[in-house]
């Protein structure tokens, strides 16, 4: 039984090596997108309030000086930096580093808002629901509820009808 285990073993184990780093390949690449689609926080997670509908993909949010709340059905689209932390610009050195508000730089996105690829949002503000931020765009104000905004900074440049009119 020996030399028929060894055998079997032996016509097997190029299949199968085959088969398993072929598995392997794809477990680690799927490892690698996944990683494109995880948010990164800096500051205390707890003040990051995410609904379970949004899809952030891969967004940085800084909670050093607020919280961050992201309604149902926002979505993201790559690179979105939301930014509660700011720095004392009348500061020098290490003083300037260490030197931010804790507190008050809150930012609000409201439902169904779509914000695209490569927004930065710069807290104190809120996105009314179902707004939509152009890609590449400030924003720095408040963004009234449908309302499409575009620009560094970014300005209404259209509405969109909600769906009960």
């Amino acid at each position: 039984m020996r030399m028929l285990d060894r055998l079997i073993a032996g016509v097997l184990s190029g299949p199968v090596d085959a088969l398993v780093a072929q598995r392997l390949a794809a477990h680690v690449e799927q490892l690698k997108l996944d990683a494109l689609y995880q948010p990164r926080w800096h500051g205390d997670r707890s003040r990051l309030h995410l609904s379970v509908t949004a899809v952030v993909n891969n967004a940085l949010f800084n909670l050093s000086g607020g919280t961050i709340t992201v309604g149902e059905y926002a979505f993201f689209g790559h690179d979105v930096a939301v930014l509660t932390g700011t720095h004392d610009i009348e500061k020098f050195g290490r003083d300037r580093q260490l030197s931010f508000p804790r507190s008050g730089r809150d930012v609000v996105i409201g439902d169904g808002v779509w914000l695209a690829s490569h927004v930065l949002v710069l807290g104190p503000v809120t996105i009314g629901d179902h707004a939509v931020v152009a890609a590449g765009s400030l924003v720095r104000e408040d963004v009234e509820p449908y309302t499409v905004v575009a620009g560094r900074p970014a300005k209404p440049i259209d509405t969109i009808t909600p769906p009960d009119r």
